[in-house]
């Protein structure tokens, strides 16, 4: 599975120039409003330093590492949800994604307009929820016609409908749908409408360059990651050395594109596991807890329905024997079963029938 993320946020906070420094995709990046007016997307790997470790053990023909998926819509405005300004346009481009990073401005420039006259984190964030929640409320209202007719036809469409319209009520009181109480069962049941405000969660803070490895305090109840666009549009230009030594100049531990990543698979309960051999090592991405079976499965289809057992060693123990036949000597390639579950980091060869 890939991770998908849509990129949202006012004009002139720096979401192009941060989507072109992290997907190192050419992209208009420009000091006025709208300058962003179709969706960008940009696919990038998602920097894992385990990858080149298994690598220099097991020599294999290429890395492939996970990817993510951004993409960048226009800015939006107040008023978006009735037509000011071109982000609304663009709702439906990111209605399917994982989750959404909402990109602050907290870096002072007295060169780029901040659309609303100052800078002022919370307020922004504000504007941007509550236009979140009315697109949201349009596709409801679109929606309740036709499931009110449905609700006619059986126990789950009537089920449906009921728990709409409470969703309804909960959001014209200001509230995301991502904070609804709702049973899994009905949750299930508000799938199909790729509410906005339903996905998870997550805030960049563009910051100044000094500022890039600070601790930022919450908005809204969450903690934003601070990245610098000036600092990551940089490094997009520097060899991997002088990246690093950049970045520890400035005393950063870890380039903005991998701080996102993880905070990402953190909010999404998201972990790696890899397969190595000498045509490649690579990652595969599957969600906390999965069993073994279903971890094959993400691999190829046919892996699940065949499966056997899994061939399993800790990424630690693969790096202290140097690769497959001291594990085994050392007894520490594990026999996994089917109910085994997955951990992060986890080395996997899989048995099964076809």
């Amino acid at each position: 599975m890939s991770l998908s993320i849509g990129i949202v946020g006012l004009p002139n906070v720096g979401k192009s120039t941060l989507f072109t420094a992290l997907t190192n995709k050419g992209g208009l990046a420009a000091n006025y409003p709208f300058a962003t007016i179709e969706p960008n997307v940009g696919v990038v790997p998602v920097p894992d330093k385990r990858l080149e470790q298994l690598a220099e053990i097991v020599h294999p023909g290429r890395i492939v590492p996970a990817t993510v998926e951004f993409l960048d819509i226009a800015g939006l405005v107040k008023g978006a949800s009735v037509g000011e300004g071109l982000g609304n346009q663009f709702l439906a481009n990111i209605r399917e994604t994982d989750a959404i990073v909402e990109v602050l401005r907290y870096f002072s420039d007295s060169d780029v307009v901040h659309v609303d006259g100052a800078v002022d984190p919370e307020r922004d964030s504000e504007t941007i929820a509550t236009e979140l929640i009315l697109a949201d409320l349009g596709t409801i209202e679109r929606a309740l016609p036709r499931l009110s007719k449905d609700s006619k036809r059986g126990k789950e469409e009537a089920a449906k409908f009921e728990v709409v319209q409470r969703l309804e009520t909960w959001m014209n009181e200001g509230h995301a749908a991502r904070d609804f109480q709702a049973t899994d069962s009905e949750s299930a049941l508000l799938h199909d409408l790729h509410l906005l405000s339903a996905k998870p969660l997550l805030y960049v803070a563009n910051v100044d360059e000094n500022e890039a490895g600070a601790t930022l305090e919450a908005v809204g109840g969450i903690v934003p990651v601070p990245i610098s666009a000036k600092v990551e549009s940089d490094i997009a230009e520097m060899s991997p050395e002088e990246a690093a030594e950049y970045l520890q100049m400035l005393g950063i531990e870890q380039a903005g594109l991998e701080r996102l990543a993880q905070a990402a698979y953190s909010l999404l309960g998201l972990q790696s596991f890899f397969t190595a051999g000498e045509l490649e090592v690579k990652a595969w991405t599957i969600p906390i807890g999965t069993k073994a079976p279903q971890a094959a499965g993400v691999i190829h289809t046919d892996f699940e329905r065949g499966f056997i057992k899994a061939e399993t060693a800790s990424f630690g123990d693969y790096i202290k024997y140097r690769g497959e036949a001291d594990l085994r000597a050392a007894g520490k390639l594990r026999q996994e079963g089917r109910e085994y579950v997955v951990q992060d980091g986890d080395i996997m060869h899989f048995k099964f029938n076809v």
